[in-house]
């Protein structure tokens, strides 16, 4: 083939560095531990009865599991039982947190996007690519953009062949 009619692929030429934050996705199991039936009357934790639920419930159930902890009462719930659940769940559980799903999901990429090496995108053009398959929460976009906006030559949204540009280091003369 020659010069004149040699297909280049302009998108491995430019020097993008794609970033897919599917591949920082936790593919554990989510649950919720609600402690809504836990409480006298539906309002209220009686600390003995709560206590003793917490010493007989079969933990294990949560094994490697990634759970958030909630009340969906409107009740009345003191913060050392929220602190006594942790207590149980550490070493067991994945992960954990007080919160509903969306907590958990923004959790699990905060630990995720914290064992990135930042050095790694010093002064490259970044696309940060987006519509995939897996739930990945606005918060990760939103992450990933603050902790790489002050090392990357600029920043874009999409897919390499069709992006959108959101930021874009001004040269020092």
């Amino acid at each position: 083939m020659d010069k004149v009619n040699e297909i280049i692929n302009r998108v491995e030429a430019s020097g993008l560095v794609t970033l897919d934050l599917e591949d920082l996705y936790d593919k554990g199991e989510r649950v919720v531990l609600d402690i809504k039936d836990n409480l006298y009357q539906g309002l209220v934790l009686k600390e003995m009865d709560f206590r003793q639920w917490v010493k007989d419930y079969h933990w294990e159930d949560y094994r490697g599991k990634n759970v958030s902890i909630v009340c969906s009462a409107d009740a009345i719930v003191p913060t050392w039982a929220y602190m006594l659940l942790a207590v149980k769940l550490e070493g067991i559980a994945n992960h954990f947190v007080f919160g509903d799903l969306d907590d958990l999901e923004n959790s699990l990429f905060q630990q995720a996007l914290n064992q990135i090496k930042i050095e790694d995108y010093r002064d490259t053009k970044l696309v940060i690519k987006g519509c995939g398959d897996l739930p990945v929460p606005d918060f990760a976009y939103v992450e990933i953009t603050r902790l790489l906006k002050p090392v990357a030559a600029s920043i874009m949204y999409g897919e390499p062949c069709s992006t959108v540009p959101l930021y874009k280091r001004h040269r020092q003369r």
